[in-house]
């Protein structure tokens, strides 16, 4: 009888937690009718300035340090971790088509930013330009693979690893916009 008494309060104080934090009020939420509310303490979840480079580069018991990492501390912090996983994932890895070795091309993805080049061409690589920013038609996933892969003669029609360098997704679904927003309408 004692424990059933133990599961219905249990259960009663569930239930008023959950009826008291909801609230069909959505004037007073954090885009309220004067905008954001950016009062408060905020913390950092995640972080993913270049698609795929946490998924792939930073270990499971690491994730949260990673997220919370500012990107300037960065380096210090995972370059060597994410050459270990460089060299594990591609143990014939000697340079890539930038010509970076292991510990150059590391050290440049484990400082997770999206750079931007304020006065050339925006682009994550157009065979020239390297991680100058971001147009919506990059194919990064197929760069990204193409330099952890590629070798040093993946841009001159030799890769390394031909079948490691392509996702083989040729485009977006859907077309661009050539107007703002840009992106193309959901499904």
């Amino acid at each position: 009888m004692k424990f059933n008494n133990i599961k219905l309060t249990a259960i009663a104080l569930l239930v008023s937690f959950t009826a008291f934090n909801c609230s069909s009020d959505d004037d007073n939420g954090p885009t309220g009718p004067t905008g954001p509310n950016f009062t408060g303490t905020f913390a950092q979840q995640d972080q993913m300035g270049r698609p795929a480079i946490n998924t792939v580069f930073v270990d499971m018991a690491d994730k949260n340090m990673f997220n919370t990492t500012i990107p300037s501390n960065q380096g210090a912090a995972f370059q060597t971790k994410f050459e270990a996983k460089l060299l594990a994932l591609n143990p014939g890895y000697t340079t890539n088509a930038l010509t970076w070795d292991a510990a150059t091309f590391t050290g440049a993805l484990a400082t997770d930013v999206l750079t931007v080049s304020l006065n050339g061409t925006t682009t994550f690589f157009d065979g020239t330009n390297v991680l100058t920013g971001r147009a919506l038609a990059d194919d990064v996933i197929n760069v990204e693979l193409t330099l952890i892969f590629g070798g040093p003669d993946a841009l001159t029609g030799n890769p390394t690893n031909p079948g490691l360098i392509n996702d083989n997704v040729d485009g977006n679904d859907k077309p661009f916009l050539s107007t703002f927003p840009y992106l193309a309408s959901p499904w």
